[in-house]
């Protein structure tokens, strides 16, 4: 505004200088004599000004005109004026509208539309950085594959736009399941944009289903760096990494790798059972049994399990079943009114053949919580006192139509697995499974009687040899009484062991 000010100024300025020199003439009565064709024009001093003002418009309209032929010509010989730019603007306008009607159509839903204004956009903006990601993203909505591949593999030309172009490439090889270039694409696409929280998660995906657990910790390890994880999440996810590491190395027979993979995964996450349990059994496998213990104790604190009871049974194969009770005496305070401990104790007395003792050491679980291994426990133990058969009967039908217990159950989708895996076999979900009884349908399947006789046998037969009272190995996953759990509800009748009726396990008992 001060600019026009001052022009304003200036400009009234010159005019009053003008009719000054023109008064001051006009005063003095002075002439101005022009020359022009051979004739002579006398002018006075006033009429003169205004002639020059004429002559100076004359001339810059003159020069505007001749300015105007030369763009003229210019424009026709394709170089850059006024004319070609008011024409680019227009085009560019006109462009810019159709990328944006391209944008709004593939938002809602109409992929067609939005890859043909996608292709009027490109022939009149000639910006393919723009134009070809929408034409991309159209053809993929409408299906078009072929087209959005091209689109894709052009945009890898331009370093701007290179990462999008790989990640969409990505995406179409996992649509069509080419999971092993798509793992190749996500490299790529992470050493374009380390920090990329999408591709970080696609590539640990990948990496972890195709079992290249060392490149999933180095992928996990660049999600802490990039703090798209909390450290106490990366410790757990990378205990889970290396546990499985442990499981491949010691399949491939390097007995040594394998216990340091283990033991590793074990400091990483100490309540993690699966990577207790292996650790155990690398400790006892270098003659570490106190070792073994102490690292089963720690886990069997923070959540008592089955395969705990078990690994830690494995670490004196050869004891009678007295010393082993003795033994998981000091295992079982740590946790003694939890109902894993119960439940363990219980077997370990019935193994003893104290079966007073298991009955009470059941105290109120059969009727409190009663699960297929509770039940299968306390028919054994009225069967070994000597109890009536009509009440063991009664016993094991109700064993029969008992839940399962705790499972490894996903907490994403529900699925139901036979044993620990890092990945739900069902939804993919990475560190999803949880130590629990299943909700809805699958918590209140009856469970089978295949895991209710052995118990209801071993009360009734003499005193047998620690061979046979032993808990299972480790790598079995079950203690005595567990019974193999079903993937999906659907699928309980083809699962399920054929159906022994509580008379027929007691008529094979005696």
């Amino acid at each position: 505004m001060l600019w026009s000010l001052v022009k304003i100024a200036v400009f009234l300025g010159l005019v009053t200088l003008l009719a000054v020199v023109a008064g001051g003439m006009s005063e003095q009565g002075g002439t101005v004599r022009l020359w022009a064709f051979d004739q002579e024009f006398t002018l006075n001093p006033l009429a003169a000004l205004v002639v020059l003002l004429l002559a100076v418009v004359l001339v810059w309209l003159g020069l505007k005109l001749v300015g105007l032929l030369f763009a003229v010509l210019r424009f026709l010989n394709g170089d850059e004026t006024a004319i070609s730019r008011y024409f680019d603007r227009n085009r560019e306008r006109r462009g810019y509208a159709a990328l944006s009607d391209g944008l709004i159509a593939l938002a809602s839903g109409e992929p067609n539309t939005a890859l043909a204004r996608a292709r009027t956009a490109e022939r009149l903006l000639q910006k393919p950085e723009l134009t070809r990601l929408l034409t991309a993203q159209a053809a993929e909505a409408a299906g078009d594959g072929r087209a959005a591949t091209e689109a894709w593999k052009a945009l890898l030309a331009d370093e701007q736009t290179r990462f999008v172009a790989v990640r969409g490439l990505m995406r179409q090889k996992l649509a069509s399941g080419d999971t092993a270039t798509a793992l190749k694409l996500a490299e790529q696409a992470l050493a374009l944009k380390p920090k990329h929280s999408e591709t970080q998660d696609v590539l640990l995906k990948l990496q972890a289903e195709g079992g290249d657990w060392a490149g999933a910790r180095g992928t996990l390890s660049q999600k802490l760096r990039s703090g798209e994880l909390p450290r106490s999440v990366y410790r757990r996810r990378d205990a889970l990494l290396a546990l499985q590491e442990a499981k491949t190395v010691l399949d491939e027979g390097s007995t040594i790798e394998a216990r340091e993979a283990a033991i590793e995964a074990n400091k990483l996450s100490p309540d993690l059972i699966p990577a207790a349990v292996i650790a155990a059994r690398a400790l006892v496998a270098k003659g570490d049994s106190k070792s073994a213990a102490r690292v089963l104790k720690k886990a069997w604190e923070a959540q008592p399990h089955p395969d705990l009871a078990a690994a830690f049974a494995a670490i004196e194969p050869s004891e009678t079943a007295e010393q082993r009770l003795k033994r998981f005496r000091a295992f079982l305070a740590s946790r003694p009114d939890h109902e894993e401990s119960r439940l363990t104790e219980a077997e370990l007395l019935l193994a003893a053949e104290d079966f007073r003792g298991a009955k009470a050491a059941l105290a109120a679980i059969p009727v409190d919580h009663p699960t297929q291994r509770s039940l299968a426990i306390l028919a054994a133990a009225e069967r070994g006192m000597g109890a009536p058969d009509e009440e063991v009967r009664g016993v094991l039908a109700r064993a029969l139509a008992a839940s399962r217990g705790p499972e490894w159950v996903c907490d994403k989708c529900g699925t139901v697995h036979a044993q620990w895996v890092p990945i739900c076999a069902s939804c993919s979900g990475f560190d999803t499974l949880s130590w629990r009884e299943p909700d809805g349908i699958q918590g209140s399947r009856p469970a089978t009687s295949a895991g209710l006789a052995p118990l209801l046998f071993a009360a009734t037969r003499p005193a047998p040899t620690p061979e046979l009272v032993s808990l299972p190995e480790p790598e079995e996953a079950e203690v005595i009484g567990t019974s193999a759990p079903v993937v999906q509800p659907d699928e309980a009748e083809e699962a399920s062991d054929p159906v022994i009726t509580p008379d027929e396990i007691l008529r094979r008992a005696t």
